[in-house]
């Protein structure tokens, strides 16, 4: 295969970003943003693809969150789901791209959770920094032995722990985290993807549907938890976090309202881009700033929230 047209692409998109980027690195931005979920390697993406699509996105400050390790067990669908089932770099490739950047970006540490050696594994990273444990995104119950102990881990070091909710896929046991809020009530967790979204929906029964459509009904159980739960907080990346956003916008506009101090800017998107309508990243950022009920709700969400919670 011919890669020049794609090189010559990237290095174009990547000095654009670049320049259009090099008077606001002079100076403090206007407006920051935090992006609080991104991946090395995703889907193949390349580092320099990866920073000109933070750079075009206007996100001043990524978190980037790893994959565990490569293994074929019940937890990771015997190896369909390493690499976070995209292909995304591990602990070793956010702590390179954040070291190469600094005041840029930010690296977490994760691992597979049942495995003998998470704890240690992670651990290793949070001394070295990492500013939380995730993205957790694997087969295993979401109050399972092995998940309680990394939150007992990310309390011991006062970091926060994000989560990819999919009914029957990830994080099981959506139903009973409300008994983990409890059992640690000073970790800071977030809940991200298509059944911690889908729940915002006080009408959503049938959890095999993950990308529901249509008018939304204040009061789902992921509405409550937001509501009742300090330590409980929500990611807005990928296209699960679009559509809540996107499928009754009237509803939005009161969700952004009542959580606007629990609701943080991700991405999650895999293009190279950075702008436009391949990119979810940069379509969530337009309707935040659409939806919010008030600038000082919008900074909180883009910036102010992540920055607390992340400690940055």
């Amino acid at each position: 295969m011919d890669l020049a047209p794609r090189v010559s692409r990237r290095n174009f998109l990547f000095a654009a970003s670049a320049a259009a980027l090099g008077p606001r690195l002079s100076a403090e931005p206007v407006e920051p943003i935090i992006d609080i979920h991104q991946h090395t390697n995703y889907h193949a993406r390349s580092n320099e693809d990866l920073i000109a699509h933070q750079r075009a996105l206007g996100v001043t400050m990524t978190v980037l969150l790893p994959a565990g390790s490569v293994l074929e067990r019940p937890s990771t669908h015997n190896g369909r789901s390493n690499g976070l089932a995209a292909r995304c770099g591990g602990n070793e490739t956010v702590l390179g791209v954040a070291r190469e950047h600094p005041g840029e970006y930010v690296f977490g540490a994760n691992e597979v959770t049942d495995i003998e050696d998470a704890r240690g594994s992670i651990e290793r990273y949070l001394k070295l920094g990492a500013k939380v444990i995730g993205e957790q995104k694997f087969m295993v119950e979401c109050d399972s032995p092995g998940s309680l102990e990394l939150y007992g881990l990310a309390q011991e070091y006062s970091v926060p722990v994000l989560l990819h909710f999919q009914h029957g896929t990830y994080n099981l046991g959506f139903e009973r985290f409300h008994k983990v809020l409890e059992k640690f009530p000073r970790v800071n967790f977030i809940g991200h993807a298509q059944t911690w979204w889908a729940n915002i929906d006080a009408k959503h029964a049938d959890q095999k549907i993950l990308y529901p459509k249509g008018p939304v009904k204040a009061g789902g159980l992921t509405d409550r938890l937001l509501r009742e739960y300090p330590n409980m907080y929500g990611d807005l990346s990928a296209g699960s976090g679009l559509n809540a956003l996107t499928r009754d916008e009237d509803h939005a506009r009161g969700f952004l309202a009542r959580h606007q101090d629990k609701l943080m800017y991700g991405s999650d998107c895999q293009d190279a881009e950075g702008t436009g309508a391949k990119c979810s990243g940069a379509q969530t950022i337009a309707a935040v700033r659409r939806l919010a009920p008030s600038k000082a709700a919008e900074r909180k969400i883009l910036h102010e929230n992540a920055k607390r919670v992340f400690g940055l």
